[in-house]
């Protein structure tokens, strides 16, 4: 767990986006609930303000989500914290997880953080390239690919957690179809103004249990490719 980054300079950060700063964020999200303490370190490592423009990154390590472009965002720290933590509840100890929608890349960059083999599809090909950039000088291993997220990634699962960054108002079967026995899905599911963050669990005889999360909101999961 918890492999080490490699961290240029730039990804030390210092003023807004300094260690103290980060600190400040991850006592925070203790303050809204988040409890791992894997997750917390994952996302105090994390260089969240290489994931933004430049212009952005003195607002890196507010708990708030920010643009990224292409009518995307960087998803709120606490929202990236708490479908990570969901992934480990109740004594799950995932492996293999697969994320739909790479966007910036940051999400995917705090679970392989967290030493997970991590397969991630975006279908915005710019953002791919760019997030693909930041796996690499970060020294880190995932595994990403440019194709529709509704329909997963079939080929390199099943898979024994499944992190969704955009909602829709129903869930994909595709992805729980790909969901390992005993394995986690989280995702944003219901209309654009009422989404509500599940969290699925398949039980050993195929069966889905589910629990709610809270309120969010997402981009809209989009069928297709761009670029």
């Amino acid at each position: 767990m918890n492999p080490r980054l490699r961290l240029q300079p730039e990804a030390i950060g210092v003023g807004m986006t300094s260690q103290r700063v980060r600190d400040r964020l991850i006592e925070r999200l203790r303050e809204t609930g988040i409890r791992d303490e894997r997750v917390l370190n994952a996302i105090r490592t994390v260089p969240r303000h290489l994931f933004v423009d430049e212009a952005l990154a003195t607002r890196a390590y507010e708990d708030t989500a920010l643009p990224i472009g292409h009518g995307q965002t960087i998803s709120q720290p606490w929202v990236v914290a708490r479908m990570t933590e969901a992934l480990f509840e109740d004594g799950h100890e995932p492996k293999r997880v697969l994320e739909i929608g790479t966007g910036s890349g940051y999400q995917a960059s705090v679970l392989a953080a967290l030493g997970l083999e991590v397969h991630t599809v975006e279908r915005i090909g710019d953002l791919l390239r760019v997030a693909r950039k930041r796996f690499r000088s970060l020294g880190l291993n995932v595994r990403s690919k440019h194709d529709d997220g509704r329909i997963g990634w079939p080929e390199n699962g099943p898979y024994d957690g499944i992190v969704v960054t955009a909602g829709a108002p129903a869930l994909v079967d595709a992805l729980t179809e790909q969901l390992a026995p005993g394995g986690v899905l989280v995702a944003p599911v219901g209309a654009a103004n009422a989404q509500q963050l599940l969290m699925l669990r398949k039980e050993a005889d195929g069966t889905i249990s589910r629990r709610d999360l809270g309120a969010v909101v997402f981009v809209p999961l989009l069928s297709g490719t761009i670029g």
